[in-house]
């Protein structure tokens, strides 16, 4: 069975919901020592609240020039709602016990993990590789976030993590922010004296309809995820809270479409004579790269050195290399053929978790030319 693969299988049985990394990270870690590798796990899970930091590993380049990379995968997936069997079927893993498989992001450590593993046995040239491996990406990039970027050598770095076929690179990622709000009104027994009451429920649901829900243009797109409220069936509900969220590629619509949905909200509290409160705050930083920017030349470079038929995209999501293109680096996102991902249905060709173990390594040997 080849090495990625059964690297594959057995991390993709371990759970690690955001938080609970802990026991994928023991595995990884024995993997890289095993190879006479020094890991470092920093302090950071105090203030992420995960079992565990973010790890990290660096190979020193052989001092022949070139551009040094660095290579960041999360170990966390999204909560498995059972446990997790992987299979291979027809060349295919899925997970035969009917939740997600976790190949977002396992699939991308393991590329990773088995390309360190071949520079090192090969002995193979490069102009230094590093290796970071984050927890609780998925509940808002939190460990990449909480990571010192300035411990990073490289200035050029890769994420692989978009669900696509293997040569789409990720040109541009959104903006985001998270809007809170919160209504209050007047509670009343809704029997006896209705006409008392101010409902926050009905201002709230006002303000939702009120909102361009969805997608809004290709670039931008807007949500409501939760709503609560109310005290009981019998009260004209005195408070209601929801939870929204904005994103777009382009800043200037970003802040428009945001701005749009506080006088909306503003709005309809004032036609249910209800009050409202607003909390608004910055998800994560969005990006963009040109064609002939160096990470994107050298993810060019090596994509068709491995025969793969470039696709160049934008995403509506985000990922770790939303922060590091924030604080100055260049990150780029390559897909690397995961299927369905955060689903039951999620699954990985095992010839693509090959490929990605030799893109990874042709990145390298672009970087070292």
């Amino acid at each position: 069975m080849p090495d990625a693969l059964s690297l594959f299988l057995e991390l993709a049985a371990i759970p690690s919901p955001p938080g609970r990394e802990r026991a994928v990270a023991d595995r990884v870690v024995a993997e890289l020592r095993g190879l006479g590798l020094e890991l470092d796990e920093d302090d950071t899970a105090g203030t992420t609240g995960s079992e565990i930091g973010n790890l990290y590993c660096a190979l020193p380049g052989d001092g022949n020039g070139g551009t040094p990379l660095f290579f960041c995968a999360h170990l966390d997936t999204v909560p498995p709602e059972g446990e997790i069997v992987p299979v291979v079927e027809d060349g295919i893993v899925r997970n035969s016990a009917g939740t997600i498989l976790g190949a977002d992001n396992k699939a991308a450590v393991v590329a990773m993990v088995e390309a360190v593993r071949r520079l090192v046995e090969d002995g193979r040239p490069h102009a230094g590789v590093e290796l970071l491996l984050t927890p609780k990406e998925e509940v808002g990039l939190v460990g990449a976030a909480a990571f010192d970027e300035s411990r990073l050598h490289a200035r050029v770095g890769y994420v692989y993590d978009m669900a696509a076929p293997i040569g789409t690179v990720i040109m541009a990622a959104p903006h985001s922010r998270k809007l809170d709000f919160r209504f209050h009104g007047r509670a009343a027994h809704s029997g006896m004296y209705p006409e008392e009451g101010r409902s926050a429920i009905a201002a709230a649901s006002r303000a939702i309809a009120d909102f361009r829900l969805g997608r809004l243009d290709d670039e931008t797109t807007t949500n409501v995820g939760t709503i609560r409220g109310g005290t009981a069936r019998n009260i004209v509900p005195e408070w209601c809270g929801f939870e929204a969220e904005a994103r777009s590629l382009d800043d200037r619509k970003l802040a428009d479409v945001v701005e749009e949905m506080l006088e909306a909200a503003t709005f309809a509290a004032s036609l249910a004579e209800c009050d409202v409160e607003t909390e608004l705050s910055e998800d994560y930083r969005g990006y963009r790269f040109k064609r002939d920017d160096a990470v994107v030349r050298l993810a060019l470079a090596a994509l068709e050195r491995t025969g793969h038929e470039v696709r160049l995209e934008t995403t509506g999501g985000a990922a770790d290399a939303n922060v590091f293109n924030e604080r100055g680096l260049e990150c780029l996102n390559l897909a690397n053929g995961m299927t369905d991902i955060h689903t039951p249905n999620e699954h990985i060709a095992v010839a693509d978790l090959d490929a990605m173990v030799d893109v990874t390594l042709a990145l390298i040997d672009a970087a070292h030319a």
